[in-house]
């Protein structure tokens, strides 16, 4: 089936998405973190912004997303809802936040929904997380899941690779894709797995996948929204495509300052506020004084 170009509803919703799928529509994910980024990304008409804990490698320069809290989370959270206004608003769940029952989960993913303000929660996993889905879903919180590459899982993985590259690795992976459906997620990641597995599964459910590292079958592609603008440090994957250098622009707008500064050339008196003429005599503050302040 060909995809058509969306028509950009007013507002987009869980259920929305759905019927994206089913006309055949490209939909685009994008990380933000903060005011700023996200008002642009809403602004640029960006269907789902997704506040992932990925913000731990990117924005706090932690090694990996472990160590994210979930009060880390709720206060970018709470930012990033404070611009958005078209986009669907996703938060990730953190490490932690789900995994000591689902009493906690529903606490913690409450917390997302009404002090953050996010729309829909995400979690990592596949069947083992079935329950938790369902229980979230039953308490009228929106479930995005998660599987393939998760995270969240690298001190079990040691080290971030491609998964389903066997043919029982992609059984399981089309396995969980159909119980995140049936648990009632309403759009599944699927997270740097082979392109042909990618399809195999979009193909396979109703609810619409987002990939990443997943090729381009899946119905939405998501990025990291620092890796592609060229602010994140280190090798990247070979998934991201480089939209912008900000490091480069970024480092020579700081270097320009800081010379101007060095050398006397910033502020200018154009850039500097003057002391009114009547105020200026009645402080004895000459011509001459003045020129000889603004030459030193």
């Amino acid at each position: 089936m060909p995809y058509l170009k969306p028509e950009r509803p007013e507002k987009v919703s869980a259920p929305s998405l759905r019927a994206s799928k089913e006309r055949g529509e490209r939909l685009v994910c994008l990380t933000a973190y903060d005011y700023p980024t996200a008002r642009l990304v809403d602004e640029a008409g960006i269907d789902i912004i997704l506040v992932g804990d990925s913000l731990g490698n990117v924005v706090l320069g932690y090694g990996n997303t472990v160590p994210v809290t979930l009060e880390e989370m709720l206060t970018h959270v709470k930012a990033v809802r404070r611009a958005v206004q078209r986009a669907l608003l996703v938060a990730d769940m953190p490490y932690g936040s789900f995994h000591t029952g689902a009493d906690e989960a529903v606490k913690n993913a409450l917390r997302l929904v009404k002090e953050g303000g996010a729309e829909a929660v995400k979690l990592e996993g596949g069947h083992k997380r079935v329950h938790l889905v369902k229980r979230l879903v039953d308490e009228e919180i929106a479930v995005m899941g998660h599987i393939g590459l998760t995270p969240q899982s690298i001190n079990k993985l040691g080290a971030y690779r491609v998964q389903g590259k066997t043919a029982a690795a992609a059984r399981q992976l089309l396995d969980d894709a159909r119980a995140m459906e049936d648990a009632g997620a309403f759009a599944l990641v699927l997270e740097v797995v082979p392109r042909e597995i990618a399809q195999l599964i979009t193909e396979s459910i109703s609810i619409p996948t987002i990939g990443i590292g997943a090729g381009v079958h899946c119905d939405i592609q998501v990025l990291v929204l620092h890796d592609m603008l060229g602010l994140s440090f280190g090798k990247q994957a070979r998934f991201v495509r480089p939209y912008a250098n900000l490091h480069d622009t970024i480092t020579d707008a700081v270097s320009r300052f800081a010379d101007d500064v060095r050398n006397g050339t910033y502020p200018s008196e154009e850039e500097s506020y003057g002391l009114p003429a009547e105020a200026a005599d009645e402080l004895h503050i000459t011509a001459t004084q003045k020129s000889k302040s603004e030459k030193s």
